[in-house]
């Protein structure tokens, strides 16, 4: 099609929709990190009851951005997943217990919830930190060779892969007390707004690590940021972060505002997603293949964007629609049974 950059629009569709996972899946993944700091058998049932209507579509984000990668680009497919073989793979164990344990401790091991909740809580904190290693691993660069993955099993594992691990860690784990904060009441609402500014911090510094670690890692990056004109589209995001951050912080200690912190620690993700894809830009294999390098053909991915362009306004209808049923405050007694 003349004129139009389809696998532009492609590596859009699939930012988009790996961003989508990390916001939705991002805080129901948090719940289970928050697990381990309330006690209660009840209250923690509230905490799952306030996910566990919507917690399995928000997985369709994922199944999207990872079928549109195979798709639309199969040389990133081919090799980024060889080079995260294993991350990823204890990254889908970790869904897997998390999501067997929404089913078991609410319908089938009565009594034994705390079986349950450990498995919740391993799962949970399994896959997130499994996605952060992952993430580290690809951003610090993937050697290719040949169209294929010139590197060993184990070369994600890396100080800055581990880092980039326990940051997502606590960047969902943030995203799970605001969400609480936002669907619960009481002690268990009062509870995540004391964790939220500890975690706040521990976010802001592994961003601040995250933001200084990369460029003196790769000089491309920092080359990249500190270089006129692109220092000025860097300059807004650490302004923008520290706005978002107090706003937070004030928010959190207005008792009678419950959706405002959940509002601005999803803006304050994005304000990282967004400084991560300015770095990378348009490389979808750093540091060497970018996207239009790994593209499959036109004709493949025209064919595949007619489908899509129909699968994703129904995802965020049916999205939007499941969040509005289950809209308002999850108390207990209520919810998943």
């Amino acid at each position: 099609m003349v004129g139009i950059d389809l696998t532009f629009i492609w590596a859009v569709i699939i930012i988009f929709s790996i961003m989508m996972y990390v916001v939705m899946d991002g805080f129901d993944l948090g719940i289970g990190i928050l697990f381990p700091f309330v006690k209660g058998s009840e209250e923690r049932g509230v905490m799952m009851n306030t996910v566990a209507p919507i917690w399995d579509g928000n997985e369709t984000w994922l199944v999207l951005g990872g079928a549109g990668l195979y798709g639309a680009f199969p040389l990133a497919y081919g090799v980024v997943l060889p080079a995260l073989y294993l991350p990823l793979i204890f990254m889908l164990i970790g869904l897997i217990f998390r999501g067997v344990a929404f089913e078991f401790r609410f319908k089938v091991d009565v009594g034994k919830e705390g079986l349950w909740d450990k498995s919740f809580i391993v799962g949970s904190v399994l896959a997130t930190f499994c996605q952060g290693v992952a993430l580290g691993g690809f951003i610090q660069g993937i050697p290719v060779v040949n169209r294929q993955y010139a590197g060993g099993p184990l070369d994600w594992l890396t100080p800055f892969s581990l880092f980039c691990g326990l940051g997502l860690i606590a960047a969902y784990a943030l995203l799970g007390s605001t969400w609480l904060i936002m669907k619960t009441e009481g002690h268990i609402q009062a509870r995540m707004r004391t964790l939220t500014r500890p975690l706040l911090l521990i976010l802001l510094l592994v961003m601040g690590g995250v933001s200084l670690w990369t460029p003196l890692s790769h000089e491309a990056i920092a080359q990249r940021w500190f270089t006129f004109p692109n220092i000025l589209w860097f300059m807004p995001v650490p302004i923008l972060v520290v706005v978002t951050a107090v706003g937070l912080l004030k928010s959190i200690q207005r008792e009678e505002i419950h959706s405002t912190p959940f509002v601005l620690t999803l803006i304050l993700i994005f304000l990282g997603y967004s400084g991560l894809g300015i770095s990378l830009w348009p490389y979808i294999i750093p540091p060497s293949v970018t996207i239009w390098d790994a593209a499959s053909p036109p004709q493949s991915q025209l064919f595949l964007l007619i489908g899509t362009l129909f699968i994703i306004p129904m995802t965020l209808m049916y999205t939007a629609w499941g969040y509005y049923v289950f809209r308002g405050k999850v108390r207990a007694g209520e919810g998943y049974h």
